[in-house]
């Protein structure tokens, strides 16, 4: 595990909910009614950074349904990284147009990624060939298939690229993730067995200690998370606590030590959960980010109340005896 938190390989940042489609799959219920918060708001969380980030991923939402405040959290961005940070763009790409990709580079985003090519998605991958001829006419590059995992795509500076993907029942948003209007519309992944926290954009690694996958975590507008879909209690708030901070003192936690190995069923044990009571419980609720809501709900406790309050291990001794959850 790492010991210094100023330096986060990535950094997974929803800065707003708001978008023009308001998909079926989606976890954090996006929509042209999302959640916004203010330029103040991000501002402070961009001060509130980590000192070095060599990749910062900027999502929503729709992120361009919230330009203006894109491009002053851009401007910003440069402001105190200076170009030493890979600034990268997930977009549906409903709304990219020449002027906008322009404006883009200009700001410093060198990394594109169309997340909108799957059946969920208004246009299902329509517009596809319409963007790929848009990156072509300004030299972005369609060929690096890898970007989000291949660390010699983010760890150095790179050229302008793009790339796809979308939803599917078996990965990324709403295949997986029992969350939003996915666990809403009922299509999330009943597969108890499957172990979300393993793969890229889960738990696994967002203290570090691994080489296989980056070390990540994720900011939903400004609730601090080891994971994408998001804990059920966020384990900071990064407006006005530092990211840095959070981690730190995580890191000494047990139960978010076994998240960082990608253990979800183990994250108990200190508390007196065992792994077999904890996989038994996932096949009740057949998925493990639920497992994890009722695991959260039980033993975690918010502390403080209100936007600022933080999340810590109540102090209970040891289980006797089984007890549910």
């Amino acid at each position: 595990m790492k010991k210094d938190f100023n330096h986060c390989e990535s950094v997974y940042w929803v800065f707003t909910q708001l978008c023009n489609d308001e998909c079926d799959h989606c976890y954090n219920f996006s929509g042209p009614r999302g959640e916004r918060i203010s330029e103040a708001e991000c501002m402070q969380i961009i001060d509130n950074l980590p000192e070095r980030m060599d990749r910062l991923i900027l999502s929503g939402g729709e992120p361009l349904a919230d330009k203006k405040l894109l491009f002053a959290i851009l401007d910003r961005l440069q402001e105190r990284y200076g170009g030493k940070t890979q600034l990268m763009l997930q977009t549906n790409g409903d709304l990219l147009t020449g002027a906008i990709l322009d404006k883009l580079i200009e700001k410093g985003i060198t990394r594109f990624d169309i997340s909108s090519i799957d059946r969920y998605h208004k246009f299902e991958g329509q517009r596809l060939e319409k963007l790929a001829a848009l990156f072509a006419t300004r030299g972005v590059n369609g060929d690096d298939k890898d970007p989000l995992v291949d660390k010699g795509n983010y760890l150095h500076k790179t050229n302008l690229s793009w790339g796809y993907w979308g939803a599917t029942e078996d990965m990324w948003l709403g295949g997986n993730w029992a969350r939003g209007r996915a666990l809403e519309k009922d299509i999330w992944k009943r597969d108890p067995e499957h172990n979300f926290c393993t793969i890229l954009s889960g738990a696994r690694n967002f203290l570090g200690g691994y080489d296989d996958i980056p070390q990540e975590i994720s900011i939903q507008l400004w609730q601090i998370n080891p994971c994408c879909p998001g804990t059920k209690y966020p384990m900071g708030d990064a407006r006005i606590e530092k990211v840095a901070d959070v981690l730190e003192r995580v890191s000494k936690q047990e139960v978010f030590q076994r998240l960082n190995e990608g253990d979800p069923w183990r994250m108990g044990e200190a508390l007196g959960v065992t792994e077999q009571a904890a996989r038994a419980r996932t096949q009740e609720l057949g998925n493990v980010c639920l497992y994890c809501d009722a695991f959260f709900g039980e033993y975690l406790r918010e502390l403080g109340g209100g936007a600022g309050a933080f999340m810590e291990l109540p102090v209970i001794p040891r289980m006797k005896k089984k007890r549910r959850f």
